[in-house]
């Protein structure tokens, strides 16, 4: 299972938010590269980059820094998600060197965008799936759908989506624990595989997850907790490489 940081961009600067809210944000580096290449050197094998600004605006607005990351990083795997709403902007971000598109709001808005995208870019499709007391959520998680989270991923594994990834929205950001029962029984329910996304503290809980790698879960976002110090990557990673070898 990967470990796999996340980035979040607003207003050029790396942060976390607490549920998903805007206005409640934490700086925690003011150079996205540097912060890239801090989770690299600690072995990281992927990269989770969100643009904030892009989701609540509906278009990119970090790209020049996501291409610097990437133009740093060549070999490095890179999900990037936030304000992607057409195939034009996805092919912009692949060839800039990103390995995969995040789909979120436009997913729910226009279910249909994610069938072209999966044709016109096979391999490279991720969907968001961010949820809210069941239902999902868009709109940079500023708007609760009346859509059902395991539905919806079926549809999208039904597209030939590359990966799902699910996020707790209540827990993102707050180092509660991860919603373990609610993205198993989303892996349970879909062909393709799961990444994990929201509330992960310390390694025991990454370690819990892991657990259920078999069950399709391919990997666990981590944002808060590495920044903070509550969890060190390097460390779990090893301990995730080490269970799978056994």
């Amino acid at each position: 299972m990967l470990l796999i940081p996340a980035i979040d961009l607003k207003g050029g600067h790396c942060v976390r938010l607490r549920q998903g809210r805007m206005e409640d944000d934490t700086v925690f580096s003011e150079d996205p590269v540097a912060t890239a290449q801090r989770w690299v050197e600690a072995g990281a094998r992927r990269l989770h980059i969100v643009d904030l600004d892009g989701a609540v605006s509906g278009e990119p607005v970090h790209a020049q820094v996501i291409g610097a990351i990437c133009q740093r990083f060549p070999d490095l795997e890179i999900q990037v998600g936030g304000g992607i709403r057409s195939e034009e902007q996805i092919e912009s971000y692949l060839l800039a060197g990103v390995r995969y598109a995040i789909i979120g709001t436009q997913a729910v808005k226009a279910p249909g965008f994610v069938a072209e995208a999966t044709l016109s870019f096979p391999g490279h499709i991720i969907v968001g799936i961010d949820a809210r007391d069941g239902k999902v959520a868009t709109e940079g998680w500023s708007k609760l759908s009346r859509h059902d989270p395991i539905d919806l991923a079926r549809h999208f594994a039904d597209d030939g989506v590359e990966a799902i990834i699910y996020t707790d929205i209540s827990r993102d950001g707050m180092l509660s624990g991860p919603n373990i029962e609610a993205t198993v029984a989303l892996a349970r329910s879909i062909p393709v595989p799961v990444i994990a996304s929201g509330g992960i503290a310390n390694i025991e809980q990454v370690l819990a997850l892991q657990t259920y790698a078999a069950e399709g879960i391919l990997g666990a976002i981590t944002g808060r907790a590495i920044y903070e110090g509550s969890l060190d990557f390097a460390e779990a990673q090893r301990r995730l490489d080490a269970a799978h070898a056994q």
